[in-house]
């Protein structure tokens, strides 16, 4: 993506994005409870050394489809530095993706596990483990910036967008506003299974497919609101619509 023009914020690659995210110390609660995290430990991970830190996106940076969830675990994210790795959401949320032939693999462990996303970037509206799996309105709007700034930079590629949950679908919207893909009023509504097509408000812009889905979280799929066949028929139709 040499060719991108930069971001309202001068980014011109992931990359380079992605090393400031991690150095972020913007929201003083997240900052404070994801370090509190790193230190305490979960007794089963007390010998291993965690994150601790913002979680970038994952997954390579000319992809057609973007997986937007909300925030990355505490004992998951939060411990092992990558994009749903190392807990039970990451664990259902990949073996359906290999399934439908979006990774090498069906599993996420630790950060060199070998795992590879075909064609697919996994991100989140805000990027530290939050208390109880719940950031504040205004941690969210602070946390914005990144993902209006990966959505400008994936904007050569992207095609379809699916997201995992209500909180990432509101969150996403505006994140789309301002990178310039027009949203029509009024707000096209969360739910599972749901698809509508956003169109550019720029002439450098391609239209996008935009899909919901409940979020993998364990209220989801232990409860069966949420089952590994739903997923997978979802992810194979975000799969298709962005032509990989």
């Amino acid at each position: 993506m040499t060719d991108t023009p930069a971001a309202p914020d001068g980014y011109r690659t992931l990359a380079a994005m992605d090393a400031d995210l991690i150095d972020c110390r913007a929201c003083p609660r997240l900052v404070a409870w994801r370090e509190q995290v790193a230190r305490d430990k979960r007794a089963a991970f007390r010998d291993e050394t965690y994150w601790g830190r913002p979680v970038p996106g994952l997954g390579p940076d000319n992809a057609r489809l973007l997986v937007v969830g909300l925030a990355p675990a505490a004992h998951g994210g939060n411990r092992t530095g990558r994009m749903f790795t190392g807990d039970r959401s990451g664990d259902v949320l990949f073996a359906a993706m290999h399934a439908v032939g979006l990774t090498n693999q069906p599993t996420a462990v630790h950060r060199d596990d070998g795992l590879r996303l075909l064609g697919t970037r996994i991100t989140a509206p805000v990027h530290c483990a939050p208390p109880d799996n719940k950031p504040t309105p205004t941690e969210r709007n602070t946390c914005r910036h990144w993902l209006t700034t990966e959505l400008h930079l994936l904007a050569p590629t992207v095609r379809t967008i699916l997201t995992l949950g209500a909180f990432g679908w509101q969150s996403l919207l505006p994140a789309l506003s301002t990178a310039g893909w027009q949203i029509p009023t009024p707000q096209p509504k969360f739910g599972h299974g749901v698809r509508y097509r956003l169109e550019p408000a720029a002439p450098h812009l391609n239209p996008v497919e935009l899909f919901g889905c409940y979020h993998v979280s364990q209220q989801n799929t232990f409860t069966g609101r949420l089952t590994p066949a739903m997923l997978e028929d979802v992810l194979a139709q975000a799969k298709s619509a962005a032509g990989l």
